[in-house]
């Protein structure tokens, strides 16, 4: 589903003349197109999954916010700028991002579910939460309110 969207988009941004977003979308599809060889190759019949696609999207969303940083302290705005605007058209294809507090609740109930009482429980807890919320929890703030909970 998440291709079909992909490729819907190119159409309709090559179609409207947007070259930064068209620019962006086929680097998208090219990255999947590797990695779905590469997969292939390793004996996954069918490809990238929807999840890695994802998390593929969030790596390249983190790439590009770094860059960001990089380009601002060396006073390159304008390819900062560039930098931003291919987030904008990557960011409406991840999963909507937790608040702070269903980050809150999801930790709580995480706890309550695994029987977590010490520090030692971290790695359990966070593992259980990357299972379920995988590409839309923040987990260093997960892992900072786990923290606060079980000291």
């Amino acid at each position: 589903m998440l291709r079909e969207r992909l490729n819907a988009a190119l159409k309709e941004a090559v179609a409207a003349g947007e070259q930064r977003a068209a620019a962006t979308l086929r680097l998208i599809l090219a990255a999947i197109r590797e990695r779905d060889r590469v997969a292939r190759e390793a004996g996954a019949a069918e490809g990238l999954d929807e999840a890695g696609i994802v998390a593929m999207l969030q790596d390249m969303v983190a790439q590009r916010r770094q860059e960001i940083i990089r380009c601002e302290a060396c006073a390159r705005v304008d390819r900062a700028e560039q930098e931003a605007e291919e987030i904008r058209v990557i960011e409406p294809f991840l999963p909507p991002r937790m608040s702070q507090d269903e980050i809150r609740a999801a930790v709580e109930a995480a706890i309550e579910a695994l029987g977590a009482t010490r520090l030692k429980d971290t790695g359990k807890v966070i593992a259980a939460l990357k299972e379920r919320y995988g590409g839309r929890m923040d987990f260093a703030c997960a892992k900072r309110l786990l923290c606060e909970r079980l000291h």
